[in-house]
C-alpha cells in the first residue's frame, strides 16, 4: 500500500519541550519532505522521542508489535486501522477481555514472536508502531532508520525513548503513556477517543491517589524473571507508575531505566512486602516461586515464606492503557495482605474473569 506523503523526524529544537497535557501537535508546516514536497493543509504532526513525525492524512494501515502497544491502538479506537500485528499470542486472552468489541481474534497475525525487516517489507504498512527492545533492535537489523529507508513511517513507544547513554526512558511513565495515546489517536484519526481514554485513566488515578493511606507505606518488588540475576523495572518503566498510583514503593525506583537487571542483594536489601510477577514466557509462575524459595537471598524473607505473590499479565505491566487496571489490582492486593486500608475500589477488569484466563496461573490470594 502506498504511504501518505510525509515529513519525517526533523530534530526538535531544545525549545520544543511540551507541557504534560499538550503532547500532541497538529500543525501543518512547510517543512521539507523526503521527496522535497510540502505537507498538505490537513497534515498531522506529533512529537515522538524528541523528533517530529508528520503525515498528510490519518494512517489507515498500521502494523503493531507487542501486546502493550497493540492495546494502545485498540484503546484509542484504531482497530480497523490495525492491518497486522506480531507478538500478540501471550496477551490475546487479556486483550479479548479488555476490548470485547474489537474482534481481537480476527486480527491478522504475521511472523513469529518478533518482527523482522522481511515481515515489515512484505506488509508495506503506512506506519510501524514498535519500540526499542519492543521489536526494534540494532542486533536484529530492524531499526526505525532501516524501515524508513523503504518509505515506511515508524512510531516509537515513548517508554522506550533513549537517553544519551542509550538507556531507555526519558519521561515519567504516565506521561509516556499519555503521549502515545494522544499521538496514536491523532495519527489514526481518533483524537477524541484518545482524549476520552486519557481522561478515564486520569480519573481512576485520582481515585487511587485519594484512597486511604496505611501508617507505613509498603514496598513492592517487580520480578519479571530471574536466576543468576533478576530482571525488573526502574523509574522509567510502567511498573513505577503503577506502584506510585497504588500507593506502594517500587524497590528499584532509583534505577534510571525502564527494564533492567539487578543482583539478588538488591532484592534481599529491599525486604519487599509483596512480590509482583510479570506473567511472561520463559519462566513460569511455579518456576519463579521455586527460585525465590530456594535462593539464600530470598527464601527467608516474610513475603516469600508467606506467599505474598501476585501474578499479572505482561500487557498490564508494560506501557499501555491497562497500566491503570494493574494499579487497581496492586491496590486490591495490598488490601488483601493487610498492607493498606480498604479503599472500596474494585478493579475495572473483573477479578473473576481475569482469574479464568487459562494462561494466567497463581493468584491463589483471590481465588
Amino acid at each position: 500500500m502506498t504511504a501518505p506523503i510525509s515529513l519525517r523526524r526533523a530534530q526538535v529544537t531544545a525549545l520544543a519541550a511540551l507541557a504534560f497535557g499538550a503532547t500532541v501537535l497538529t500543525a501543518c508546516g512547510a517543512e521539507e519532505t523526503r521527496s522535497a514536497g510540502v505537507a498538505g493543509d490537513g497534515a498531522i504532526t506529533v512529537e515522538n522521542c524528541g523528533e517530529t513525525l508528520s503525515v498528510d492524512a490519518p494512517i489507515t494501515d498500521l502494523y503493531a508489535y507487542d501486546g502493550g502497544i497493540i492495546s494502545i491502538a485498540l484503546a484509542v479506537g484504531a482497530r480497523d486501522e490495525l492491518a497486522a500485528v506480531t507478538g500478540i499470542a501471550r496477551d490475546k486472552q487479556l486483550l479479548e477481555l479488555a476490548y470485547p468489541e474489537d474482534r481481537v481474534d480476527e486480527l491478522k497475525v504475521v511472523g513469529d514472536d518478533q518482527p523482522t525487516l522481511e515481515t515489515v517489507l512484505a506488509l508495506q504498512p503506512e506506519l510501524m508502531f514498535a519500540g526499542w527492545n519492543y521489536g526494534f533492535s540494532e542486533a536484529r537489523n530492524l531499526t526505525p532508520a532501516k524501515v524508513e529507508e523503504h518509505g515506511i513511517e515508524t512510531y516509537l513507544l515513548s517508554e522506550s525513548c533513549r537517553q544519551k547513554d542509550g538507556a531507555r526512558g526519558t519521561m515519567e511513565p504516565w506521561t509516556a503513556l499519555r503521549t502515545d495515546l494522544l499521538n496514536i489517536g491523532e495519527l489514526t484519526g481518533h483524537g477524541p477517543q484518545a482524549k476520552r481514554v486519557a481522561a478515564d485513566i486520569d480519573e481512576r488515578r485520582k481515585a487511587l491517589k485519594s484512597a486511604p493511606k496505611p501508617a507505613k507505606k509498603p514496598t513492592a518488588f517487580l520480578f519479571d524473571s530471574g536466576t543468576d540475576a533478576i530482571f525488573t523495572s526502574g523509574s522509567f518503566g510502567a511498573p513505577q507508575a503503577i506502584f506510585d498510583t497504588a500507593g506502594v514503593t517500587n524497590a528499584t525506583a532509583d534505577v534510571e531505566d525502564t527494564w533492567t537487571e539487578v543482583g539478588w542483594e538488591r532484592f534481599a536489601a529491599a525486604k519487599p512486602d509483596v512480590i509482583y510477577f510479570v506473567d511472561y514466557p520463559g519462566q513460569s509462575y511455579a518456576e519463579k516461586v521455586k527460585v525465590l524459595k530456594s535462593n539464600p537471598a530470598s527464601r527467608d524473607l516474610p513475603a516469600v515464606k508467606e506467599n505474598r505473590f501476585v501474578n499479572l499479565p505482561y500487557a498490564m505491566f508494560v506501557s499501555g492503557p491497562l497500566n491503570i487496571d494493574a494499579a487497581e489490582w496492586v491496590r486490591r492486593s495490598l488490601e488483601h495482605f493487610g498492607l493498606a486500608p480498604d479503599s472500596g475500589i474494585d478493579p475495572s477488569l473483573d477479578i473473576l474473569d481475569i482469574t479464568k484466563l487459562t494462561n494466567l496461573t497463581g493468584n491463589e490470594w483471590i481465588r
